[in-house]
């Protein structure tokens, strides 16, 4: 892992797979690491011969941290009254984030793929600098239309809710119990999994000061839905059934809004990607980056 400077924030990063290959970067959701995108699953798209770039989004993980604390109350209350949140960034400046380190990189373009905020991430790199996106994976996320269906009580409070303490032991435990909530039903419930992924992002970097802000611009953000039907580029949207954090509905409204693109819908998926889950999620993924590169070839062979 490394740093660089991108958009004018320290992002620290990583890449994996061959360096000839095609690049895919991969967009983690709130107040997750890029180690969230297990060695695992990020070795399946390697071996498939992708270029895959992770990183910690600004504000968690090993890049840079920002200053304010903003209520998420208050925030929603100046969405509902159509001012301007006083935030330190929003989403469209995250997106700027992950084009900036494909220009740090020296990366042209990739094909762009996000989980949770990261697929909101993810979408407005399609938007906002289309020259960067080959093409577009969005992983159970959402436009953020206001009439989507919400969050199950439980879920929003699992998200959001706060351990018992900071220390080591209460976080994990923290971790485990809530997770379980908005987690895969297709799979066993793997708690010493969870339990090691959690103590392991606790030892790299704790930092929840960092998810307030970015919780605070997911809201200060506007919905996406009349922009995503100006996309003309390949997508991909993957949702769960099962998910009671971000309900199928929002990957289904996604996909009705880009034109042309492919929804897939998974019985019993939740908002989680478990050991179990990793081939098959991959294969979907590296089936469509196929498709979507053939794509890109044949115009420039028949020119």
């Amino acid at each position: 892992m490394a740093q660089i400077k991108a958009n004018g924030v320290a992002l620290e990063y990583d890449v994996t797979g061959p360096a000839d290959g095609v690049p895919l970067l991969l967009i983690m959701g709130f107040g997750a690491q890029m180690t969230s995108w297990t060695p695992r699953f990020t070795a399946a798209l390697a071996e498939a011969g992708y270029r895959v770039i992770r990183f910690d989004n600004r504000d968690v993980g090993l890049s840079q941290r920002f200053t304010g604390t903003p209520a998420a109350k208050d925030v929603a209350a100046a969405v509902a009254a159509g001012r301007t949140p006083d935030v330190p960034y929003v989403l469209t400046d995250m997106a700027a984030d992950a084009a900036g380190l494909l220009d740090a990189l020296g990366i042209e373009s990739a094909h762009i793929a996000g989980a949770s905020m990261g697929g909101m991430i993810a979408q407005l790199v399609a938007l906002d600098h289309p020259k960067k996106a080959r093409s577009l994976i969005s992983i159970f996320s959402t436009t953020g239309d206001y009439a989507l269906p919400k969050s199950s009580p439980e879920a929003q409070a699992a998200l959001l809710t706060q351990p018992a303490s900071s220390a080591r032991a209460d976080v994990v435990a923290h971790a485990v119990k809530n997770r379980r909530v908005y987690a895969s039903t297709r799979w066993p419930y793997d708690e010493a999994n969870v339990a090691a992924l959690a103590g392991a992002g606790y030892d790299r970097a704790y930092y929840p000061e960092g998810s307030v802000r970015q919780y605070a611009a997911i809201l200060a953000s506007p919905p996406r839905t009349e922009r995503l039907k100006s996309l003309s580029l390949p997508a991909l949207v993957l949702h769960g059934t099962a998910d009671t954090l971000i309900p199928w509905q929002a990957g289904a409204h996604t996909a009705a809004c880009i034109p042309g693109s492919e929804f897939v819908l998974i019985d019993g998926w939740g908002h989680d990607i478990p050991v179990p889950g990793v081939a098959m999620i991959t294969d979907y993924m590296t089936g469509f980056l196929r498709r979507a590169e053939a794509a890109r070839e044949r115009p420039a062979a028949a020119a």
